[in-house]
């Protein structure tokens, strides 16, 4: 076998649903842990700041943004060993399922950890898109503030006191109700939606949400991989058994 048929033969036993997948795996949680942790930071700021003076108001958030900012690190450490897992396991099935070696044989152990990674990334997916869902919360919640400050700076504006277009967050529930001033109106508001803080968090958490939807594409290629090699597997360990003498 020349040099060129022995690299078409090698090519031929990588599992590029896996490469592929956990490459955007690995975007995907790079964007959403690295971008939601600078996010989250930015918020903390911009609510003490302008909307929780009083430190006792949103002690209870802060913790809970540093509990986030914690959960990060360590979602970002899990699927980088589990992306080279899944990759690993994808190499190992593609080459029993495509016979690259002619005496490679599947044994029982295999197939039982072949299941539970499906098994497992079904249940990583399920959990990702109520990440996604999650992390398009922010989002939302800053769509509506520029929305705001955007109003004012239209002609119609100027036919209303500006004063009285106001963004309480305290409805939203990131605050309690008696946090002082819980709201900002007017040129304050434009103001707040002017600063670096504002604008640097509300892209960030865009692309943090992007990042969520990539991991949760980069899942489902990793079940549509992981489901099909596996089923080959066990259809292959069944065809085994009926021939063997």
């Amino acid at each position: 076998m020349g040099c060129f048929e022995c690299c078409i033969k090698c090519l031929g036993g990588v599992p590029y649903a896996s490469l592929v997948a956990t490459i955007l795996c690995f975007c995907g949680v790079a964007l959403f842990c690295g971008c939601g942790h600078v996010a989250l930071t930015g918020t903390v700021t911009i609510l003490e700041s302008h909307f929780s003076t009083v430190a006792s108001d949103h002690a209870m958030l802060t913790d809970v943004i540093q509990l986030m900012q914690y959960v990060i690190y360590g979602i970002a450490s899990f699927f980088f060993l589990y992306g080279i897992i899944l990759l690993a396991e994808g190499f190992y099935t593609t080459s029993a399922v495509k016979e690259l070696h002619s005496e490679f044989k599947t044994t029982i152990c295999g197939r039982c950890i072949s299941g539970m990674f499906v098994f497992l990334t079904y249940i990583l997916g399920v959990a990702w898109l109520g990440v996604f869902g999650f992390s398009a919360v922010p989002v939302f919640l800053f769509y509506n503030m520029w929305s705001t400050c955007a109003a004012m700076k239209l002609p119609t504006a100027n036919l209303t006191d500006v004063d009285s277009i106001c963004v309480d967050v305290r409805q939203y529930g990131i605050i309690p109700w008696n946090a002082t001033p819980g709201k900002a109106c007017g040129s304050t508001l434009g103001d707040i939606c002017n600063t670096n803080e504002f604008y640097l968090s509300y892209h960030l958490y865009i692309v943090a949400c992007a990042g969520a939807g990539a991991t949760v594409i980069a899942l489902l290629i990793y079940m549509m991989a992981t489901t099909y090699n596996f089923a080959v597997l066990k259809f292959k360990s069944r065809e085994d058994c009926c021939t063997k003498f």
